[in-house]
């Protein structure tokens, strides 16, 4: 009788009850666990801005016919969860050519992304890095093999008669095409 006493599965009382609860504690919780991931993520997941037009200089700032300036792009800064409000995220040259028309180049080397300057003795712009050199009007010169592309021209308008105000955008570095970083 022992024997057969043994092969008999034990009851299964309470098994809907504990297989309910296990499932109700599960839920309760995924359900913050979703929540918390979700608003941790919540940053990376929003889409950037390809760029954005922002005041830049007063057209009297700029000298008609004059050579490339270099200014500071203001602007609020957001980073994942932190705000940065009013400080530099770039440069641009900018170079009056006309009575209300700029043109605006990204101060950055589309080669290797250090800092050009321009030189107006030379009238050129020089990458320090590398030494690729550019054109008032933002073309390669020289050797073009040092430099993958021309500098990045920037969009520019005219408001109120005399604010500047560039479209920012920042490209990637190092290829022949003009992509833009998001």
């Amino acid at each position: 009788m022992n024997i057969i006493h043994s092969l008999t599965p034990p009851p299964r009382r309470g098994f809907l009850e504990k297989s309910l609860a296990l499932v109700l504690g599960a839920i309760s919780l995924a359900v913050p666990a979703a929540a918390g991931i979700a608003a941790f993520l919540n940053p990376w997941r929003q889409k950037t801005e390809a760029g954005q037009t922002l005041r830049v200089a007063s057209l009297a700032s700029l000298p008609l016919g004059g050579s490339p300036q270099s200014f500071p792009v203001i602007a609020d800064r957001n980073d994942a969860w932190s705000h940065f409000p009013t400080e530099p995220i770039g440069a641009v040259f900018l170079q009056r050519i006309g009575e209300s028309t700029v043109v605006a180049f990204q101060s950055i080397c589309p080669h290797a992304g250090c800092g050009v300057s321009f030189d107006a003795a030379a009238k050129q712009f020089h990458c320090p890095c590398h030494g690729a050199k550019f054109e008032a009007d933002g073309r390669r010169s020289g050797n073009p093999s040092v430099s993958l592309r021309d500098l990045d021209a920037l969009d520019v308008e005219i408001r109120n008669e005399d604010e500047v105000w560039v479209r920012f955008r920042k490209f990637k570095t190092g290829t022949p095409d003009k992509i833009v970083r998001t």
